[in-house]
């Protein structure tokens, strides 16, 4: 800012933000594993086998058997950074929390990156639908019940904290079908739990992956992705020779589809 402004302008000490995107994707992620990636480029998520059943009749069971070793790597793909400077002569001339609130729509711009990429695991998913026009209400439902139909069939479980991520467009076609809305619900609200339906919470989002036609509606458990990451470094400074101070940021992170029969994915356009 040029100095010649610094007693002529008049700052308001209200702040003006960008409008983010609504983030819900991360909360329904495995995230148990994100104490691990401290030193590490990658996390070795163990897995085994179900062991077999024999009938036993008294007679010896014979060898041990060796049960096949299913583990899978998260790899930590990923770093978002921000750098960002506020002039003393601006901070001079308003009340406002400049600093503060860029560090928050920082934070968010992150958040935003990071549901942006667990929603590109879409693809990853056990069972993906063809391409369907959905054009009424009853083809939204009978697209989301077969998504149901296929997770029971895998032995996902009424009970097992399934979670709906539509799209703004398919919502408008299916909130009929609401067993409950929570659209006066401030908890549900902050969660971003806009209705349940077959037991399953319901949530808006508008940072679904697209493949240029369709959006990847994700219909899974909390257990199918699993997610690590770390805001490793927040560091506030005084660049050299300025009269200034910054703030800048790193978050690294990955996630993976884990359990590949419990996300079923339904690509829809309008």
């Amino acid at each position: 800012m040029a100095y010649k402004n610094f007693q002529t302008e008049m700052w308001s000490k209200y702040i003006e933000t960008e409008l983010g995107k609504n983030c819900v994707l991360l909360e329904d992620c495995n995230t148990m594993y994100e104490g691990e990636i401290k030193h590490a480029a990658k996390v070795k998520i163990q897995g085994v086998a179900r062991p077999t059943l024999q009938d036993y009749t008294g007679a010896s069971l014979g060898d041990p058997e060796s049960v096949e070793d299913s583990s899978v790597y998260l790899d930590i793909e990923k770093a978002k950074a921000f750098n960002f400077i506020i002039d003393d002569i601006e901070r001079a001339q308003t009340e406002a929390r400049v600093m503060e609130t860029l560090t928050e729509e920082a934070t968010k711009a992150l958040a935003e990156a990071r549901d942006t990429y667990i929603a590109s695991k879409a693809t990853e998913a056990g069972k993906l639908s063809d391409s369907l026009k959905i054009a009424t209400a009853a083809e939204a439902k009978a697209a989301i019940d077969k998504a149901f139909v296929w997770l029971w069939s895998n032995g996902v479980k009424i009970n097992s904290g399934v979670s709906i991520v539509l799209p703004p467009w398919f919502y408008s076609l299916f909130k009929d079908n609401l067993s409950a809305l929570f659209t006066d619900n401030v908890d549900m609200l902050r969660r971003g739990v806009i209705g349940m339906y077959n037991g399953a919470e319901v949530k808006l989002s508008d940072n679904l992956y697209n493949d240029g036609t369709d959006d990847y509606v994700m219909v899974r458990t909390k257990k199918a992705i699993a997610f690590a990451g770390q805001l490793k470094e927040v560091e506030a400074y005084r660049p050299h020779d300025l009269f200034a101070d910054a703030v800048k940021g790193l978050d690294v992170y990955g996630a993976k589809v884990i359990r590949p029969k419990e996300l079923y994915v339904v690509k829809a356009h309008e």
